[in-house]
């Protein structure tokens, strides 16, 4: 029930902007500056007015390895969602799926949640399980953690279409 306005990405070769070209999408390189984890200041307006122009209702993250400050977060309060390959609050940061397997935890997974100005601190949407088995290694389970985030993450962004889902605190709720 969503329909997507615009692909942006701070890659410039980043497969989605092929993708969504040739299915006749708005898709647009954004450099982000000279920063590894964050916008500049100039990348970050640019982002914003790109969003903006393009009439967005939600911000759907995937693969952005960037933390989102200030006037980004602002202008889309309460409008960002992101995937990250862990049951949060466990495992934030990077290669959660390695962290898992190092800590040796039985079960991990994925959760989709709203963006803030931490490091996948937000309020949890949704989360799907996996299991790590005796003989995963880093490769095994991420690819099933991905194969759980391509099931997790339509679903939670169709219930916030629909407007099936209200934040309280930081709790998430469903409306049925």
């Amino acid at each position: 029930p969503a329909e997507v306005a615009v692909v942006l990405s701070d890659v410039p070769t980043a497969g989605i902007l092929d993708h969504a070209r040739a299915r006749g999408l708005p898709a647009e390189y954004l450099a982000p500056g000279p920063f590894r984890t964050k916008l500049s200041e100039d990348a970050e307006r640019a982002y914003v007015t790109a969003l903006q122009e393009a009439k967005v209702d939600l911000i759907v993250l995937a693969g952005f390895m960037r933390v989102l400050k200030g006037d980004f977060l602002r202008a889309f309060e309460g409008r960002i969602v992101n995937i990250h390959p862990s049951l949060l609050p466990s495992f934030p940061g990077l290669e959660a799926w390695k962290q898992a397997l190092d800590y040796g935890v039985k079960v991990t997974g994925c959760t989709v949640h709203y963006v803030d100005a931490g490091v996948d601190s937000g309020a949890i949407i949704g989360q799907q399980t996996v299991s790590v088995l005796d003989s995963d290694t880093a490769e095994t389970l991420h690819q099933r953690i991905h194969a759980a985030e391509h099931e997790l993450y339509p679903k939670c962004v169709a219930a916030i279409a629909r407007g099936e889902i209200s934040v309280q605190g930081r709790r998430v709720i469903r409306k049925v």
